[in-house]
């Protein structure tokens, strides 16, 4: 087989002229157009990248944030329920005290109520048995038995105390003051002037003496000198004993 060479050349240069011309006019613009395309691309996904690693941070940061909230919020609650139940002890004690005040008042209202209760009733008590003993005395008064109180009230005058006797002394050192002696019963004249002798010796000078009947001292006498008294007669002795009892009740 003859080869002719010289066409062989020129086939081989036309071809590698086509592939020249087709390299430089076609293959060029297009790799540079897919060289474009892939900068592209691969800036797309670096911005996609770092869009990506901006996401992570954010969400690292928004996670990390509600994490921090959440502990906060816990916190928060705690801090409040601690609060709640400080205040619910404080008012708890508040309205325990408040009770207990109120109790106490109503203890003391309630005491005192019964104890005034019981002093009215205690009153009346005496006051019926004063005026059962003033109506028996009443009729137990007589004057034998008023002439017998005189006996004792004179006895009883002699033993008083010097002491005892100054302000009396002292008020009948005045001669324009005059003793006046009360008697439930009329006294005869040896009756008067016992008492206007024990009188006159026990104070050191005469005394002038004024007599008047008081039926309702029931029996006995009573001798008054200014503001100074001396009784033994069952009405003052009756009173002088609700007296004392009810100054030993209250």
């Amino acid at each position: 087989m003859h080869i002719d060479w010289t066409t062989f050349a020129l086939e081989i240069i036309n071809f590698l002229v086509l592939v020249w011309i087709l390299k430089r006019f076609l293959y060029k613009p297009v790799l540079e157009t897919l060289n474009q395309r892939r900068a592209g691309i691969e800036k797309t996904l670096r911005e996609a990248h770092a869009a990506e690693l901006r996401a992570h941070s954010l969400q690292a940061q928004y996670e990390g944030r509600l994490a921090d909230w959440g502990k906060e919020k816990a916190q928060a609650r705690a801090e409040l329920e601690t609060e709640l139940a400080l205040e619910r002890s404080r008012q708890m004690q508040s309205l325990a005290q408040d009770l207990a005040d109120e109790r106490a008042r109503n203890a003391a209202v309630d005491a005192h109520r019964q104890q005034e209760m019981r002093r009215e009733m205690e009153t009346a008590a005496l006051a019926q048995a004063q005026q059962f003993v003033t109506t028996l005395l009443g009729r137990l008064a007589t004057p034998a038995l008023e002439a017998r109180m005189l006996d004792l009230l004179l006895a009883d005058w002699a033993k008083l105390p010097d002491q005892q006797l100054s302000g009396l002394r002292a008020a009948a050192g005045d001669s324009a003051l005059e003793a006046k002696v009360s008697s439930a019963f009329a006294l005869d004249e040896a009756q008067r002037g016992r008492v206007v002798e024990a009188l006159s010796q026990r104070l050191g000078r005469p005394v002038a003496v004024v007599f008047e009947v008081a039926p309702g001292l029931l029996a006995g006498l009573r001798i008054s000198l200014g503001a100074w008294q001396v009784h033994f007669n069952l009405t003052d002795e009756s009173a002088s004993f609700a007296a004392a009892a009810n100054h030993v009740d209250g």
